[in-house]
C-alpha cells in the first residue's frame, strides 16, 4: 500500500487560518493573458476546493463527516466504504471539508509544533493564526470580503462571522523560547 499523501501546509493555513476571507486577488489577475478567462471563475480558495474533489490536492479533514461513520453508514446500506462515499458525494449528503470551511466539525482542534516559531516569525498570516485558530487578540485592521463587498467564493459556503478559536489544544516541541511558546498550551523541551 502506498504511504499517506500529506496536505501542504500553504493550503492548510490558508484554509483553517481563514486567510481566504480577506483575499482580494482575483484569478483573473493572475491568468496570462491568452487564457481562456471564462474557465477560472471565482476566489482562490476555489481552485484548492476543485482540486481536492479531483484528488490533486490532499487535504485535512477530507471530508465533512468522520470516516468511521461512512464506514458503518455503508455497512448498514450493504455497501463498500469506497461505492457508498463515491454515491454520497454525487448526491451531496456528504461534502468535503473545504466546502464549508467555516462548520464547526470542519476545522482541525489540535496542533503540535516541532522546532518552528508558526506563530511568530516563521507563519505567514500571524495575524489570522491568532484570530481564527486561537480565537485571542489580534492586529487584524482590514475587512473581510463581506464587509468590502469583494468577491464571494463559489465553492465555499460563506459565513457572515468566520469561525474563531478553532483550536483546542497546541502544543510546541522547542528548546528555544519563542513566540509560539507564548500561546501554547503545552511547551515540551
Amino acid at each position: 500500500q502506498r504511504p499517506a499523501r500529506h496536505m501542504n501546509s500553504t493550503s492548510y493555513f490558508y484554509n483553517h487560518s481563514s486567510q481566504w476571507r480577506y483575499e482580494t486577488v482575483t484569478a483573473e489577475e493572475l491568468l496570462s493573458p491568452m487564457a481562456d478567462k471564462s474557465r477560472y471563475t471565482g476566489h482562490l480558495i476555489d481552485f484548492n476546493v476543485r482540486a481536492e474533489r479531483m484528488g490533486w490536492l490532499p487535504s485535512a479533514p477530507q471530508l465533512g463527516t468522520n470516516p468511521l461513520t461512512i464506514a458503518g453508514e455503508a455497512e448498514k446500506a450493504g455497501m463498500n466504504p469506497v461505492d457508498y462515499t463515491v454515491k454520497s458525494l454525487k448526491e451531496g449528503s456528504i461534502r468535503f471539508a473545504a466546502e464549508q470551511p467555516e462548520n464547526g466539525k470542519n476545522h482541525p482542534r489540535n496542533l503540535f509544533i516541532w522546532r518552528s516559531n508558526l506563530l511568530g516569525s516563521s507563519g505567514k498570516g500571524h495575524e489570522f493564526m491568532l484570530k481564527y485558530l486561537l480565537g485571542t487578540e489580534h492586529g487584524i485592521q482590514g475587512k473581510d470580503l463581506g464587509q468590502q463587498g469583494g468577491v464571494k467564493p463559489e465553492e465555499v459556503d460563506w459565513q457572515d462571522n468566520g469561525l474563531e478559536g478553532k483550536l483546542d489544544l497546541v502544543v510546541t516541541l522547542d528548546f528555544r523560547l519563542s513566540s509560539t511558546c507564548l500561546y501554547s498550551d503545552i511547551i515540551l523541551p
